[in-house]
């Protein structure tokens, strides 16, 4: 085509596009919808006059988060864009660029064109790049007459900006990361508003794995989970892919054949029933891998963080960081530093030959294993790699497939709970056996189950997700049946557990039993702490085995712990505590007053911990040369202060027979885990006590019931105090004013008394500070005391009110 007659062509165009736009306007009765075909037509008919080849789908509408409205390909299906259009009469796009939807739309994604039909902006990345008047919007508005093209140049050239784009190559993690985050924010708020939709089959997921897997689960973290599940199931299904053609279309191939559960997760997204307002982030999210440049973020994940051949961990930390920093924390997301796993895959090594009488040690055949919390299969995938080093050394390496076969898909087990690193341990458990000239079968599949590790409840029957049910049936016999050597891994850390099933509650009786005279066991709930007592019961119904763990370090010298560290020891003959500190919340120093480090990036010390537990029908052998004897009950314990890098340059150099352990000799009542000088305890002991010296006791101002009793006008009290004074069922009483019961206050001993006082007298002024216009009810009742803690301060109170807090004491 000439170079004339193109330009009478886009001419044409423009008097058509902008006459089609006049007509329907001045109709009087056109919705935003009404003029769409009119943009499609102009863009594609221009983009063909350019000699640009262009597909648009007008995406379909969605009521609350909103989608864009038009999405643009290009060559090999690639998208180039996305266009929000609004109705002619729309007057400021400046103002709209600015509502939570179109900031939705900037943020997360990298080319939108904003336009009300006669005005086109364009945003990347958030940012106002071009804008242009195609034409006057009064000529239309007020005038009532089809407006002329303006600008006809610089909006061709507009156009050429915007269908030029391409998503460009990302080369760092950090780059990558927040271009997959920003997409899974916007698809976490899709995946919302698809469970509103009782025919969705995401709803059916949603509801499946509340029934069989997580009760406390909700839309909104179910929604979070799956959309993570779908990032990072790509982001895994690209790296077996490596340099062949990726798309949504054939992330599926990359499956791990065997992980049926798995499939029909991804088949989700990769499948016929993948929702069409999902369909256009899911392709965006695929774009963006696809362009990736992974041999590069490789090298740079493993100059930071030291995995040769594992990117996958530390990647996923790094996505978390940038999509849900709270989170992370919350769920305890920390990729276990590579030298820390060494350090306890190699111990164990070591233990299993010097101990157990293995003399392949994890290669042999007789040794079962299971990491209870396995995150992405980090400890596995290192025992692993260190089993075909111990065959390589032994010249033995053709017997590594067979190993495989026989003893890892056979004998190592691992759980977890959380969706998204349960697919990326699957895909990377795959990766680490093909790399080792290993393909799993048809019928072969690495025995890594989605289940709640200390729930042991009977699986329900799905009819939706029956592979859900086959994965919990299969974890319930494991716990219950099958008698495991090794336990070893790095269990989520949080004291306000939400495991609190009847299983684990009933083992952790064990840990409390003998400090149950303690106000606050709070901290003897922690997930760590669970994860440790069960995987104690594991090797307790073995009979004989090892657990190795790196798990926050308070139970080491806690008095509240104290029950623990004796159950321990009476269970394990030996315990070797590889002290790794780093508490900065108490602002721990190495011993000559330097910095400390944790090897993590959180504030609670740290520390690795390896039990014993001997069978008894062979003699214990000692663990240090010239020894005589078995260190039946014995601890040893090794301190590592310093610098982050030179804790894992340590780890990485040491294992448990290199160490230079210090005997302990732990006694009751503390049981201590921790070097201690008891040597002036006599001197100590014939001091008066404080309970001697203080004849009352309090454990100070507590606030946790403020929300109830304290308010900014009498009204907001009376109201609050109806309804707990009123007949509702304790249970909605409860949740509707948050409460709950504590060690010495029950709600419905508390609400009998107050139903018999005139308690409206109570309400006073909070302070009598000027500005502070709060009430506060004061009743005796609603503190959360000691029997006589009440009557001991009640005439303080009233005559110090502006002073103190009364809630809690």
């Amino acid at each position: 085509m000439s170079e004339q007659k193109r330009k009478a062509s886009v001419e044409n165009i423009y008097q058509k596009y902008l006459s089609s736009i006049s007509d329907t306007y001045l109709k009087g009765d056109a919705r935003e919808e009404s003029y769409y075909p009119y943009l499609k037509e102009f863009v594609e008919g221009w983009a063909q006059s350019s000699q640009k080849f262009v597909g648009i789908t007008v995406q379909p509408k969605k009521t609350l988060v909103g989608i864009p409205d038009f999405l643009l390909r290009g060559e090999r299906n690639k998208i180039i864009g996305y266009i929000e259009a609004k109705p002619p009469e729309t007057r400021d796009l400046s103002e709209i660029a600015e509502s939570d939807q179109l900031k939705r739309y900037r943020n997360s994604l990298p080319n939108v064109l904003l336009t009300n039909f006669l005005e086109f902006q364009i945003y990347r990345n958030g940012k106002l790049v071009n804008e242009i008047h195609l034409a006057r919007p009064f000529t239309l508005l007020q005038l009532k007459h089809t407006p002329t093209a303006e600008n006809v140049e610089r909006f061709n050239e507009l156009l050429e900006q915007f269908l030029s784009f391409s998503i460009p190559p990302t080369y760092t993690a950090k780059a990558l990361a927040t271009e997959l985050a920003k997409r899974t924010t916007l698809l976490r708020n899709l995946i919302s508003e698809e469970l509103t939709h009782n025919q969705s089959e995401i709803l059916g997921f949603f509801r499946a794995f509340k029934e069989e897997l997580i009760e406390s689960l909700t839309e909104e973290k179910f929604a979070d989970m799956y959309a993570q599940t779908i990032t990072y199931g790509l982001f895994s299904a690209r790296m077996r892919a490596k340099d062949k053609e990726f798309s949504r279309d054939t992330a599926y191939r990359y499956i791990p054949k065997e992980t049926s559960l798995l499939r029909h997760l991804f088949y989700s997204i990769c499948g016929a029933n993948l929702p069409e307002s999902l369909e256009w982030i899911v392709d965006d999210i695929s774009n963006v891998l696809a362009e990736a440049n992974l041999s590069s973020i490789f090298k740079e994940l493993h100059t930071l963080f030291g995995y040769s051949d594992d990117p996958i961990i530390p990647f996923y930390e790094t996505f978390l960081t940038v999509y849900n920093p709270k989170e992370r924390e919350r769920l305890g997301v920390y990729y276990t530093p590579a030298s820390v796993v060494s350090y306890i895959a190699r111990s164990i090594h070591h233990l299993l030959k010097k101990k157990f009488h293995k003399s392949e040690g994890l290669a042999d055949r007789g040794v079962t294993l299971l990491d209870p919390a396995a995150g992405t299969l980090t400890f596995p995938a290192m025992a692993i790699r260190i089993m075909k080093e111990e065959l390589d050394k032994k010249g033995k390496a053709g017997l590594l497939p067979s190993l495989i076969r026989e003893h890892i898909l056979k004998d190592f087990y691992a759980f977890e709970i959380l969706v998204a690193p349960y697919a990326i341990g699957h895909f990377k458990i795959a990766l680490v056996l093909e790399d080792l000239g290993y393909c799993m079968g048809e019928n072969e599949r690495f025995q890594f189950y989605l289940t709640n590790t200390l729930e042991m409840k009977e699986p329900k029957h799905l009819s939706l997700i029956p592979d859900l049910t086959k994965e919990g049936q299969r974890a319930k016999e494991i716990k219950e049946k099958i008698p495991v050597l090794v336990v070893l891994g790095n269990p989520p850390y949080s004291v306000s557990s939400e495991n609190k099933s009847e299983f684990i509650e009933k083992l952790m009786e064990d840990y409390k039993k003998d400090v149950r005279c303690e106000r606050n066991l709070q901290p003897l709930s922690d997930d760590y702490i669970k994860f440790l007592r069960f995987a104690q019961w594991k090797i307790e119904q073995a009979g004989c085995g090892l657990v190795g763990m790196i798990t926050n370090n308070s139970y080491l010298s806690g008095l509240i712990h104290r029950g623990m560290r004796k159950k321990l020891l009476e269970s394990f003959n030996e315990i070797y505590i590889l002290n790794l500190h780093g508490n900065s919340r108490i602002g721990e120093k190495c011993p000559d007053g330097s910095k400390d480090e944790n090897v993590f990036d959180i504030m609670q010390g740290v520390s690795i911990a390896l039990f014993i537990k001997h069978n008894r029908n062979f003699p214990i052998p000692p663990l240090e040369k010239g020894g005589k004897e078995g260190f039946l009950g014995k601890v040893f314990y090794q301190d590592v202060y310093g610098l982050r890098e030179k804790k894992y340059e340590y780890l990485n150099k040491h294992d448990v027979g290199s160490t230079k352990w210090k005997k302990l000799l732990p006694s009751e009542p503390y049981y201590f885990f921790v070097e201690k000088d008891f040597s002036q305890k006599a001197k100590y002991d014939k001091f008066f006590s404080v309970q001697e010296i203080f004849v009352q006791s309090s454990s100070g101002v507590k606030t946790h019931r403020d929300h109830f009793i304290v308010g900014f006008t009498k009204e907001e009290i009376k109201q609050k105090m109806q309804i707990f004074t009123g007949n509702l069922p304790d249970e909605l009483v409860t949740q509707s004013l948050d409460l709950k019961d504590t060690r010495d206050w029950k709600i419905k001993i508390a609400r009998e008394s107050l139903k018999e006082i005139d308690w409206k007298k109570y309400i006073r002024p909070y302070s009598y500070r000027p500005f502070d216009n709060r009430y506060i009810c004061y009743l005796p009742n609603l503190i959360d005391r000691g029997c006589d803690r009440w009557n001991l301060m009640k005439n303080f109170f009233e005559e110090n009110l502006s002073l103190v807090t009364t809630s809690g004491l």
